[in-house]
């Protein structure tokens, strides 16, 4: 009899209100209806529970931060705690991308402007002023490969100046003229055409020379301008006879 119970009660459902079922209550085989419906309540109240915590976590995930002020009374201590973090976290990315996309141009100054822009222009910002006057070609050049590498680079804070609105009486045999800063600090500074090359000057050979100085991480693998050099040089040796061709030219 023990086993032909135990094989019907896998088939009959427990709550169904059957007299089969009946006698098994009062048997103790199957709690009271009362029992089984609190545990019926409590198994769908934790069912929805869940649901609406993973509904919660899927949705201020995507909340931005304004959203989520918005809705916080909506969300339970446990959920608070772990929203508190998924704050933190976005706040920090939030401020990290607005450092990253600060700038991106290049900016025109005046004497007038030289403290606010660069003297105090914020904590780890970097600035690269190039001094210039108009007419001057390798002056249009370097401010055209500026405008480049302030796009590739809009952590870095390039700015550009005529010379004598900020140095008064600075002379024009030192255009251009390249000074970079960390923070009011001069780092670096490049003065004069022949320290760029004069008009062969391309952006990657101005990266490079700037990267030097520490103020932009680039991603070239080498100085542009020693391939340059290389070529040059390899150029130079093939058309330059050796002393055996040259005695040997002698004796003929």
């Amino acid at each position: 009899p023990v086993i032909f119970l135990s094989s019907l009660c896998v088939f009959q459902d427990p709550n169904a209100d059957t007299e089969w079922n009946d006698i098994l209550r009062k048997k103790g085989i199957l709690p009271p209806k009362e029992k089984l419906k609190e545990q019926e309540q409590a198994e769908e109240e934790k069912e929805q529970q869940i649901l609406l915590q993973q509904s919660v976590v899927k949705t201020y995930e995507d909340m931005t931060l304004d959203e989520l002020e918005e809705n916080e009374d909506e969300f339970s201590e446990e959920d608070e705690r772990a929203i508190e973090m998924y704050r933190q976290q976005r706040l920090a990315e939030w401020k990290a991308s607005q450092t990253k996309n600060k700038f991106g141009h290049v900016l025109e100054i005046s004497g007038q402007d030289y403290i606010q822009e660069i003297t105090k222009a914020g904590k780890d910002i970097w600035v690269v002023l190039h001094l210039y006057k108009q007419g001057i070609p390798l002056c249009a050049l370097i401010n055209q490969h500026l405008n480049g590498l302030a796009m590739k680079f809009p952590d870095v804070k390039f700015v550009k100046a005529i010379s004598t609105t900020c140095i008064p009486n600075y002379p024009d045999r030192n255009l251009p003229t390249i000074f970079v800063y960390l923070e009011g600090d001069i780092k670096a500074q490049f003065i004069g055409p022949l320290l760029f090359g004069g008009m062969n000057l391309t952006r990657d050979e101005l990266e490079w020379k700037i990267s030097e100085s520490g103020a932009i991480k680039t991603d070239l693998e080498e100085n542009p301008r020693k391939q340059i050099q290389d070529k040059l040089m390899t150029s130079i040796k093939c058309s330059v006879p050796t002393r055996r061709e040259e005695s040997d030219s002698e004796e003929d």
